[in-house]
């Protein structure tokens, strides 16, 4: 019978540590395995992924084309039935309460429902998108879904100094114009 005093590693997981500079005769002695000088033979030494000795590297050398997504892709976090299943009949789940339980983390567009597992109980669910079968399975269950519109998600940051940077470049040119146009006004005064 296996007890917590008897229990032992798989046979091969545990592996004899490789003991350099142990003498000459070892295999591993002198230069343990390094080799004779050289950057990967001193100590803290070692060449960065990709480097190539200063020759240009290939990762800079080849083409790119295109356009990638990648940056501006919305992320949603995946919340299942199953972990709704917690919270208590009747009760108004968003994305407040799913922070709240630790379910929602981080910085994300918004709340996805999917369908795995069963909901035991009518909740009101408050998402921005939802799965057929997961909608099929709150109201089946009895409960109601609403999906959050746009505009009532909380802008980012990035988008308030966007805005603000549009309105401060707006006043710098109003103002570089009536400056122009008092400049203008002071020399045809000038010349008359």
């Amino acid at each position: 019978m296996m007890r917590l005093h008897n229990l032992r590693p798989r046979p091969g997981a545990r592996h004899r540590v490789k003991r350099l500079g142990s003498g000459e005769s070892s295999g591993h002695g002198k230069t343990s395995g390094k080799g004779h000088k050289g950057q990967k033979a001193r100590s803290g030494g070692s060449i960065r992924l990709g480097f190539e000795g200063g020759q240009m590297p290939l990762i800079r050398r080849l083409p790119k084309r295109g356009f990638n997504n990648a940056a501006f892709r919305a992320t949603y976090a995946i919340v299942n039935l199953s972990d709704l299943n917690e919270f208590k009949a009747g009760t108004m789940v968003n994305e407040e309460l799913l922070r709240e339980s630790k379910l929602v983390r981080g910085d994300v567009a918004g709340i996805k429902i999917l369908g795995d597992g069963e909901l035991k109980h009518a909740l009101k669910i408050e998402a921005d998108k939802v799965s057929e079968s997961a909608k099929a399975k709150i109201e089946k269950a009895g409960g109601t879904i609403t999906m959050r519109e746009p505009a009532t998600r909380k802008p980012t940051a990035g988008a308030d100094d966007v805005d603000q940077t549009a309105k401060e470049s707006e006043t710098a040119t109003k103002s570089k114009k009536k400056s122009t146009t008092a400049k203008a006004k002071k020399k045809a005064s000038k010349k008359r």
